[in-house]
């Protein structure tokens, strides 16, 4: 009986010091991720669409709540000329509608839940006062994007003793948020936030992950 028992007991006692060499998931703490975006451009118009996965309710807290799958649609006008514009994504069954118009940004704004996400390129149908245009919208991602997940981990790297701040007991206390953005080129967004919603925000290359901006809480 002692001579079986042994074996399992050392198990045990290896436990605690194997859980201790396991890297912390920083990840489980994104609270507002952006890991695609989807291009399309016409003479009149340029359309975004942008693969959203956001916590609800949507609050920066420092708590990362559990996250649900959008598709957001971005439709910005070259000349403005206003009218009406509905948007579809052609899957199996079109799904989609009404476009609304924002007047703060200019554009107008389309969004609905998504069960998964598309990868390389999205057919759409525009629709302005009764005319349809279909679109093939393409990622801007290439195959030396860095992943979501890879990008906070260069960010949690370059920013460790914030990071260290912001750990209580082995916790890390805060969330992130990480989108892909496309400017002149892409980029990563990182922004770490603490208990109090400051937001320490850090701009990343997109392919290295090195820190191309930082910007302290105001």
């Amino acid at each position: 009986m002692k001579k079986s028992f042994l074996p399992f007991l050392t198990l045990l006692l290896l436990l605690p010091a194997l859980s201790a060499c396991g890297k912390y998931d920083y990840s489980a703490h994104i609270s507002d991720v952006k890991s695609d975006l989807f291009l399309a451009e016409t003479e009149t118009y340029t359309l975004t669409v942008s693969c959203v996965s956001r916590e609800y309710p949507y609050l920066c807290d420092g708590v990362a709540a559990s996250r649900s799958n959008l598709l957001e649609a971005v439709l910005t006008e070259k000349t403005p000329s206003g009218g009406e514009y509905e948007l579809y994504f052609l899957e199996d069954a079109p799904k989609g509608g009404d476009m609304s118009f924002r007047s703060v940004t200019g554009d107008y704004f389309y969004s609905r839940s998504a069960e998964e996400f598309p990868e390389g390129s999205l057919s759409v149908r525009v629709v302005k006062d009764g005319v349809n245009e279909e679109l093939l919208a393409t990622s801007i991602k290439n195959e030396n994007t860095l992943s979501p997940e890879e990008a906070l981990e260069k960010a949690v790297t370059a920013e460790h003793e914030t990071i260290e701040k912001m750990t209580r007991g082995g916790r890390f206390c805060g969330e992130f948020h990480v989108r892909l953005l496309r400017r002149d080129k892409n980029y990563y967004y990182v922004g770490i936030i603490n208990e109090q919603g400051d937001i320490l925000a850090l701009l990343l290359d997109s392919e290295t992950g090195e820190t191309l901006a930082r910007r302290e809480p105001q």
